[in-house]
């Protein structure tokens, strides 16, 4: 089971750019290999880390207007959110010692 939320179109706002919290969304897609494969990481990392980093999903087939907004071109994207602005962009499916290192500012 992930322990990462779904996020929506609609909830985006209330969820990303409204929370005070760090939050990371993967956009990804139900097609997308190496999507599957960082999943179970990504949940990994929210599960050991709940107290430092909130990660979110959206799917990017059935919500385009978020994808759009933030140019998603390559999946899986993940982009950390803090007070509703990008501060940080990962692309591709990395192995979670590397997805750690990307996201150490956050995790210490």
């Amino acid at each position: 089971m992930s322990s990462a939320k779904d996020v929506t179109d609609d909830t985006f706002a209330a969820e990303v750019l409204n929370s005070s919290d760090t939050i990371m969304v993967d956009f990804w897609a139900e097609w997308c290999g190496p999507c599957k494969a960082v999943s179970p990481i990504l949940d990994a990392i929210a599960a050991e880390h709940s107290e430092k980093i909130r990660i979110v999903k959206l799917n990017v087939d059935d919500n385009p207007q978020m994808a759009m907004k933030y140019q998603i071109t390559s999946i899986p994207a993940m982009k950390v959110f803090r007070g509703g602005e990008v501060v940080k962009t990962v692309i591709g499916a990395k192995p979670k010692p590397a997805l750690e290192a990307d996201l150490a500012e956050f995790l210490a």
